[in-house]
């Protein structure tokens, strides 16, 4: 691939390329989190190209299949995916659920532990039996398969992913004789409560597997770049936060972070920030270089880099400092 186009930052790189070639790049078991989202399984045909449901199965294990050679023996294998009704009928499609029982069942690897991502700000859908109809509720979940090789060799640090405290737990870390009057204390679903267990800051609860993050986003440089210069994003963004958990949860710093279908890539910038090195594969030569924002100082230089990768070139992007919150 040495002839690529695209971009190269501090950690990583953006290559415009089909993933079933680019993974074959990299080395087997050198690779310790892939973490994606691939089309969904929709009716209505997107811009950014989506299979039709009775091919999509057979059609993500082809990737899946080089992915499970490629991770380490302690690497992660993250997808998410969306939910789907069938055609013509309001009955939600088995896809999703049919993808992971061939990844687990034909090419070897193990659910580490089924995640769901609760989008709050998600629209209305599908039109048809939820707008117009009103036979269903809108859908706002999606699923998030946690795949790996060995679940017992399977890097993982929940520490490190923990979610604030309420005030509640708070006020009970502070003050746990508030709120457990004697030692010893057994609640009705027999557990034994003790003041000396809930003063304890361990920094943070156990986040659950249920991920609430809304994806509205409408202000980040990514969209101010591509409305001042004319050009269109990618439609189907996922939010910053999703990413940002799994790398965190699932690697330490230095480690080897790949996308196979890069479309905006968010997760290439937040490996950027968290110091992982990492790798992102998108077969649009147009994403590949409206991606490029994600890395832009400047409006001038976002232009440049836009101009550049259009132009068949493979830019070298100088380190900047951004914050999560701004990607």
């Amino acid at each position: 691939m040495d002839n690529s186009i695209g971009y190269e930052t501090k950690y990583g790189k953006c290559i415009c390329a089909d993933s079933l070639l680019a993974l074959n790049t990299l080395d087997d078991e050198s690779v310790d989190l892939v973490i994606t989202s691939p089309p969904f399984a929709l009716q209505r045909k997107k811009a950014y190209g989506n299979e039709e449901q009775s091919e999509y199965v057979e059609w993500l294990c082809q990737f899946a299949k080089i992915v499970f050679r490629k991770i380490k023996k302690s690497g992660s294998f993250v997808i998410d995916i969306g939910g789907a009704y069938e055609k013509g009928v309001p009955s939600y499609s088995l896809y999703q659920f049919k993808a992971l029982i061939r990844m687990c069942d034909d090419i070897g690897f193990k659910l580490s532990q089924p995640f769901y991502w609760h989008n709050p700000s998600a629209l209305p859908a599908p039109i048809e039996w939820v707008n117009k109809r009103k036979l269903r509720a809108k859908t706002s979940v999606n699923t998030v398969w946690w795949l790996c090789k060995d679940p017992l060799s399977c890097k993982a640090n929940v520490s490190n992913v923990l979610s604030p405290y309420s005030s509640r737990m708070q006020r009970l870390i502070t003050n746990p004789e508030d709120f457990v009057k004697e030692e010893g204390t057994i609640r009705p679903s027999g557990h034994v409560l003790g003041k000396s267990s809930w003063s304890k800051d361990n920094g943070g609860g156990i986040p659950s597997n249920l991920l609430q993050i809304p994806n509205s986003e409408s202000n980040s440089q990514y969209l101010r770049y591509c409305k001042s210069l004319g050009v269109k994003g990618h439609p189907a963004r996922f939010p910053a936060g999703l990413p940002e958990f799994f790398v965190k949860f699932l690697t330490d710093e230095g480690d080897l972070v790949v996308d196979i279908f890069g479309g905006s890539n968010t997760t290439g910038m937040v490996a950027e920030k968290l110091h992982r090195k990492w790798r992102s594969f998108e077969l649009s030569q147009e994403y590949v270089a409206v991606s490029s924002f994600r890395f832009a100082e400047t409006e001038a230089l976002a232009e440049k880099y836009y101009a550049q990768i259009m132009n068949g070139e493979m830019v070298k992007i100088e380190p900047y400092q951004i914050e999560l919150s701004s990607i």
